[in-house]
Order: structure tokens, then C-alpha cells, then sequence
């Protein structure tokens, strides 16, 4: 198998092993204890053999990203491996020297650091994220970072990898979370605006990912009309643009567009729904995109008209799912309804743990106008 030689970067160097490109991967079932691979550190997850962080919550030397969310993505690394997109979402984030020096990886791609093998591989999360596949001598580790397996026209979907441990979130680790289709969650607004043709409909949906994926199923849905959007989600929107995906007609809304605005479609940040900013539209009509408006009280409390559950991350069916189809014996929790998914886990045999790391947010729940997926 060909070895890539043209061009060595931070990490090829930790090790002095040059990527290799399309390299089948091994599996090894069963031979390994998840801890042999990956410690917890109060940076958080980290692999002493590659001497690297996955996903840290503070500055360190080396760091992989799963994605370009604000509570997995932070500045301040020395070095940072990550997909194209995600580093191209940190600058747009934090500007250009957001690192010290970075690498990009694709899809498959792997990098040896330290004798680890190391690949990322689809979450189907938002744009450019990725599990992270760590091979060691004597077995396998996935990081799944935020994933979800469902329909998602702006980005590759979800790819399932074996591994004997499996470091999963459980944002929606609760029975009760069981994600309807977005495509139908899209129609409910349509209808609405179809419904109130003099109102103006407000859509609150996270700036990374969400906004951008609410706005594509609208024009797979039909809606040929522009679509105005707050100034905070321009320029992650404009990325998107870049990277092909066909969002139709973009306009960002203006002081004196917003009277005006009577039977548009306006989508914002969740935190400008009870802003000042909202309340100069024509008689809107407020939604929310979100996995958490399936919590109707969540709604109420937050006044709005409109919940769409629409949710970025995997629902408790996809999640059980999902550890089953791995293979893994080890599970580790993180983020989320940990107990609960861990007890699920122990009930079918598996090694499980909750693993309560502080300074992942609770991305959905945030109401500021930075809030993610």
C-alpha cells in the first residue's frame, strides 16, 4: 500500500510515521480493556501513548476535534488534528490563529501517533464532524463526539464503526426522546406559514449545523422564497455555501427589513426568540428547532408557538442501537443521560460507566445567541 511522503506536518511528526491513505482498517475483537487506550484527565479524554486530547475543555499541546462546536472545539491548543471543514469552522469561530499549527484529515485517512493508529470517520452530526477511531497493538476505541443517524441533506451521514470500546454521548439518553422525521417537523412550519400568511415566522435554530439544515429541508420542501436570517449565522452559513451545499436565496435580515417581513420565513439564533430584536416583526409566530421541544413544558416555558423537534444528536432508539452495532463490550458515557444509558447497558452485559466530564454544554438547551446543536 502506497505511504503519503509529500507533505509532513505536527503530527506525522509526534511519531515520525506518515499518514497512509486507504488502508483497510483491522478489528480486533474483544482483547483490550478501554482504559489500556484512553485515561480521564480534568482536560478530559486522553490517550497517553499518542499523548494527545480528544475534545478538550482547556488549552493543551495536541488535540483531535470531533467538531466545530463551541464545547468541543476551543482555542488555545498547540496543535489540533481535525477534518477540513472543522478547522475551517474554528477560524471563521475564533480566527485565524485559533492554534499554534494544525493538520487536516479526511474521512478514512489515517495518521500513526506514536504507534496509534488513528482515523475520523462520519458522526453525521453538523458539517465536517467526525468520530475519532483510535487503534492500538491489542484492539480499538471510538470517540463518537455528537452523532445522530438521521436524514441530513447538509452533511455526510453517519458512519457505523466497529470497535471493541465505545465513548458514546447521550444528550437524549431517556426513553422519552424518540426524534420524529425532520422532513415532517418541516411540513408542521410550511403548513403554518400557509395557514398565517400575514405573520412572520421566526424559526430559533442553532448557528453550527442546525440553521443550516432546517433551511435546506425548506427547500427541499418547496419553499422558493428567500430565506432571511439574524447576522450571527452569516458567516457559517456562507461557509456552508462554499462547501456546495445549495441553501437557495440567503438575505440577512436588516433594522428596516423587519416590518416588512409580514408571511417570511426568518431563522435566528435561539437567544433572539425573547430579544428586543424579535418583537419588531410582523405579528410572528415563534419555532424552535430543537430534540428538546419533544419536552412540551420546555416550550411553554420559553413561550413558544411553534415546537419543531428537530434534533442533531441521536434519539434513545439510535443511541441503544448504535452501541449494540459497534461490537463494543466497554462503554463509556459522557454528556448527558449517562445513568440511564449506562444502566441500559449493564442490563445487557456490557462494561459501562458514566464518565461526568465538566464543560461539555448542554448545546440544545442553550439559549444564547452562541448556543450549537
Amino acid at each position: 500500500m502506497p505511504v503519503s511522503r509529500g507533505k509532513t506536518s505536527c503530527f506525522t511528526l509526534w511519531s515520525g510515521i506518515p499518514r497512509v491513505i486507504g488502508v483497510e482498517l483491522t478489528y480486533l475483537s474483544g482483547q483490550m480493556a478501554l482504559s489500556d487506550l484512553l485515561t480521564l484527565t480534568p482536560a478530559g479524554l486522553y490517550c497517553p501513548v499518542a499523548d494527545v486530547h480528544i475534545d478538550p475543555v482547556r488549552p493543551v499541546p495536541r488535540a483531535l476535534i470531533t467538531h466545530g462546536h463551541s464545547d468541543h472545539a476551543r482555542a488555545g491548543h498547540a496543535q489540533v488534528l481535525a477534518t477540513r471543514e472543522t478547522l475551517a469552522i474554528m477560524g471563521l469561530r475564533y480566527g485565524a490563529q485559533f492554534c499554534q499549527s494544525q493538520q487536516a484529515l479526511a474521512y478514512g485517512e489515517r495518521v500513526g501517533l506514536n504507534g496509534i493508529d488513528v482515523s475520523f470517520h462520519p458522526a453525521g452530526h453538523v458539517l465536517g464532524s467526525a468520530q475519532i477511531r483510535l487503534q492500538g497493538p491489542s484492539g480499538c476505541v471510538v470517540v463518537s463526539g455528537d452523532y445522530k443517524r438521521a436524514y441530513d441533506p447538509t452533511c455526510a451521514p453517519f458512519e457505523l464503526v466497529r470497535c471493541d470500546a465505545f465513548v458514546t454521548e447521550a444528550t437524549f439518553g431517556l426513553p422519552v426522546f424518540r426524534h420524529p422525521d425532520a422532513v415532517g417537523e418541516v411540513a408542521k412550519l410550511l403548513r403554518s406559514c400557509a395557514l398565517f400568511p400575514e405573520r412572520a415566522h421566526l424559526v430559533g435554530a442553532y448557528s453550527l449545523g442546525k440553521a443550516q439544515r432546517v433551511m435546506k429541508l425548506l427547500r427541499l420542501a418547496g419553499w422558493d422564497r428567500p430565506i432571511w436570517i439574524h447576522g450571527a449565522l452569516e458567516k457559517i452559513t456562507q461557509f456552508y455555501q462554499s462547501e456546495g451545499i445549495d441553501l437557495g436565496d440567503i438575505r440577512k435580515v436588516s433594522a428596516a427589513d423587519r416590518a416588512t417581513l409580514a408571511g417570511e420565513m426568518i431563522i435566528c439564533p435561539p437567544g433572539q426568540l425573547a430579544d428586543l430584536w424579535s418583537r419588531k416583526f410582523p405579528d410572528p409566530v415563534t419555532a424552535f428547532a430543537s430534540g428538546w421541544m419533544r419536552v412540551r413544558a420546555r416550550a411553554r416555558q420559553r413561550g413558544i408557538e411553534l415546537p419543531l423537534v428537530i434534533s442533531d444528536h441521536v434519539d434513545w432508539d439510535d443511541l441503544c442501537a448504535t452501541i449494540t452495532e459497534t461490537g463494543a463490550s466497554e462503554i463509556w458515557v459522557t454528556h448527558g443521560a449517562e445513568e440511564a444509558i449506562v444502566h441500559w447497558c449493564q442490563s445487557r452485559g456490557l462494561d459501562a460507566r458514566p464518565l461526568n466530564i465538566l464543560g461539555y454544554g448542554d448545546e440544545e438547551a442553550d439559549t444564547s445567541s452562541e448556543g450549537e446543536a
